[in-house]
């Protein structure tokens, strides 16, 4: 693979190009956690996903290694499927977490990713990657856009600084 502005500028566009699937998969994934944790989440709708998505590859450091990360698990497959699960468990755990941003939403995405998946699965004629790929997506992505409460807020937990 050779990384170029160009390559993570086709990346970006393919993350865009799969809006229909990741966006419906935002909604159920946020539908079923509000349902677990007692609360209303909002959905998302195309528009907000793209703005993440630009958003992302607009951080040159982010965007390389986002569509390094992309185009691994779009062309990852392997035999009987099993025996790669651990692989690309991990790649896409990244990449959600890498997608959502710093800590703690880096956490959530990955904890959210493991939902997604379990949620989330490609047809027989895909390579093992790509529903895994599906699922971070919608899982960084999820966990970056507001519509959760207890993020509306400030947290409570901030100290102010005292002037010595």
């Amino acid at each position: 693979m050779n990384l170029t502005p160009e390559t993570v500028a086709a990346q970006a566009d393919w993350v865009h190009d799969r809006h229909s699937t990741v966006v419906p998969l935002v909604n159920d994934v946020r539908s079923d956690l509000g349902t677990a944790f007692e609360t209303t989440v909002d959905p998302i709708v195309d528009q907000q996903y793209h703005r993440a998505v630009d958003t992302v590859f607009r951080d040159g450091d982010r965007a390389v290694n986002v569509a390094a990360l992309v185009a691994i698990l779009r062309d990852l497959d392997v035999v009987d499927d099993y025996p790669g699960f651990v692989v690309d468990e991990l790649l896409a755990r990244e990449l959600a977490a890498m997608i959502a941003g710093k800590q703690p939403l880096r956490l959530l995405a990955e904890a959210t990713f493991h939902y997604a998946d379990v949620a989330h699965h490609g047809s027989d004629d895909e390579g093992a990657g790509l529903d895994d790929l599906d699922a971070a997506l919608a899982a960084g992505v999820q966990t970056r856009l507001p519509g959760w409460d207890w993020r509306e807020d400030p947290s409570p937990f901030g100290v102010e600084s005292s002037e010595m």
